[in-house]
């Protein structure tokens, strides 16, 4: 009966999660909005199917284990450095008084003082899911926007990370103002060493093993690796350090994050975690109680006016004091004003100690769903009225502009699928006339082999879209398929057109028969094995038999049309 139960609630809740999920994201809304919906649909709140919630909660464990992974995996302390001035003082500046007011708010409804705090922290930190998909949806992923964005979240998250992993400390900690020091010292040793157990052996040991399973090209046994990884990392800081999984997770993400495999783990194993993160939204949206619309509106509209309006504000003031012009520090605030996965991990640590009440987590559910819906129209309203108080405030529109394109020359560059014998000529060619070429590649020997001439190179499959990003897709004006694989080139010149509409696809097949495909993907020229064959021995024929140049010519137009029209 138990299995029927389990098997009920994932089909249950992500079924509701597939259909609510695509239906708000044909309205242009974030999926998590369809997500939190889907839970509030089979919680027991609302009539129909009630999923199990102990069930949805253990498989929402491994979704937040492994969204910490993919947090820890991405996290690149270059975009913290780079944007340091900014982000830094803003990001802490702006939770502390979104949490300060969010505390404020607990205390009137009444709450202690713990309860509080907690409730104002989830309120401060916004979700990197939505932020990167308004970003990206804009274009202004790798603009100075995107980047003061990004890097601003990323101590955000840190901040989040430290919390989930000092609460449960604190609030085991009972023996009164006395034992909190001892407590934090405790945790403290513990975290030291975990993080010096993974620096030294993890560090060594992981990159190791990923390198012996990579080394068999089986695509399945790199993914098991992968979660092996991450999931047992988790568990080990669990049980044999006494820290919280998700800092385990959080560091393993960040070892792999610095290995060769960053990219390929991202795009083959992280698939999973995906699926696992639907389940954590879902297993939120059943805690939610539509009836604390109408008996909490006071307290969600708070909750509200923290997130869109004092939380957005605060961050625009402490960017322009800090020195961004006006063009990155009101989309950047607008970015910021939604809150997600990371505060609802806050209030199930809160909730595991008894100190979230249900109406705390009414209004984080309600101001979420609220908040990532109007964030896109938000963002873009930021955009439009950017240049109108650009003159009211005596700034010349795009005198700051020019640091928020993106650089370099898209006509001088171009990704290269592929490094066999044609990937090798085509590549120097690139080199030989000043195009830069950014390879991405399966073997990871010639990646690092490429690296030492310094050659871009990319580790990974091209048919994922996050590695076609990595190699700047977006910014390269030519795709060349060099490595004839089978059925993947449609699949790698679809993905390269949804990231770049206008990009100029050189593709190559081993059969004429798979040609149309190809081209109908959106190839601009392909190139299939053997119809070239067939046209250098025509070639050859013609030229032995004593036929002139212009006989050779419209011999091989006339043998290429019939391959095309193949």
């Amino acid at each position: 009966m138990h299995d029927i139960t389990l098997i009920l609630t994932l089909t249950t809740a992500l079924t509701a999660a597939l259909v609510l999920g695509f239906i708000t994201h044909a309205l242009r809304l974030s999926p998590i909005v369809g997500y939190l919906l889907a839970g509030i649909a089979v919680g027991p709140f609302t009539p129909g199917f009630e999923a199990d919630h102990g069930v949805a909660e253990q498989l929402a464990e491994v979704g937040v284990i492994l969204l910490m992974f993919g947090v820890g995996l991405h996290f690149h302390i270059r975009e913290l450095v780079a944007v340091k001035d900014l982000a830094v003082p803003g990001a802490l500046v702006q939770s502390a008084v979104a949490t300060l007011l969010g505390a404020l708010v607990g205390r009137l409804v009444g709450w202690d003082w713990p309860t509080a705090v907690i409730f104002g922290g989830a309120t401060s930190v916004a979700s990197t899911v939505v932020l990167v998909r308004v970003l990206s949806d804009s274009h202004d992923l790798h603009t100075r926007t995107g980047h003061v964005a990004v890097g601003w979240l990323v101590v955000e998250d840190l901040l989040t990370v430290v919390a989930l992993v000092l609460l449960p400390t604190l609030l085991n900690a009972t023996a009164g103002a006395a034992g909190v020091p001892a407590a934090l010292g405790l945790a403290a040793a513990k975290i030291g060493l975990l993080v010096a157990s993974l620096v030294v052996v993890g560090g060594r040991v992981i990159p190791w093993v990923l390198d012996r399973v990579a080394a068999t090209r089986s695509r399945e046994l790199f993914t098991l690796a992968v979660l092996v990884v991450a999931l047992g990392i988790a568990v080990v800081s669990a049980k044999l350090f006494g820290v919280s999984m998700a800092l385990g997770a959080f560091l393993a993400g960040m070892i792999v994050g610095r290995s060769d495999f960053s990219q390929r783990a991202a795009s083959e194993a992280l698939p999973m975690r995906d699926a696992f993160a639907v389940l954590f939204f879902v297993s939120v949206g059943m805690l939610f109680d539509p009836r604390s619309i109408f008996e909490s509106p006071g307290l969600i509209a708070a909750t509200l006016g923290i997130i869109l309006v004092a939380k957005p504000l605060a961050a625009l003031l402490i960017a322009v004091v800090c020195g961004a012009p006006l063009r990155v520090a009101l989309p950047v605030s607008a970015a910021l004003a939604q809150i997600g996965e990371f505060s609802f991990m806050l209030a199930a640590v809160a909730r595991e100690f008894g100190v979230m009440p249900d109406r705390a987590v009414d209004a984080l559910v309600a101001a979420s769903i609220v908040s990532i819906t109007l964030n896109p129209p938000l963002y873009r309203a930021a955009r439009l009225i950017e240049p109108h108080l650009a003159r009211w405030f005596g700034s010349a529109p795009g005198s700051a502009g020019d640091g928020d394109q993106p650089p370099g020359d898209a006509a001088h560059r171009a990704v290269v699928v592929g490094y066999g014998p044609v990937g090798q000529t085509v590549t120097q060619l690139l080199l030989d006339n000043g195009i830069e070429p950014i390879v991405i590649e399966l073997n990871l020997d010639t990646v690092r082999r490429l690296r030492t001439f310094d050659v871009r190179a990319v580790y990974g499959d091209a048919t994922r879209s996050d590695i076609l990003a990595e190699a700047d897709i977006v910014r390269a004006r030519h795709l060349l398929l060099t490595a004839a694989t089978g059925a993947a080139e449609a699949e790698i010149v679809r993905r390269a057109r949804e990231l770049n509409p206008a990009i100029r696809v050189v593709a190559r097949t081993q059969y004429v028969r798979q040609v149309p495909a190809v081209r109908k993907a959106g190839a601009t020229d392909v190139f299939a094995d053997e119809g070239e064959v067939a046209l250098a021995m025509t070639t050859s024929i013609l030229g032995h038999l004593g036929a002139t140049d212009e006989q050779i010519d419209r011999e091989r137009a006339r043998v290429e049309g019939i391959f095309r029209a193949g």
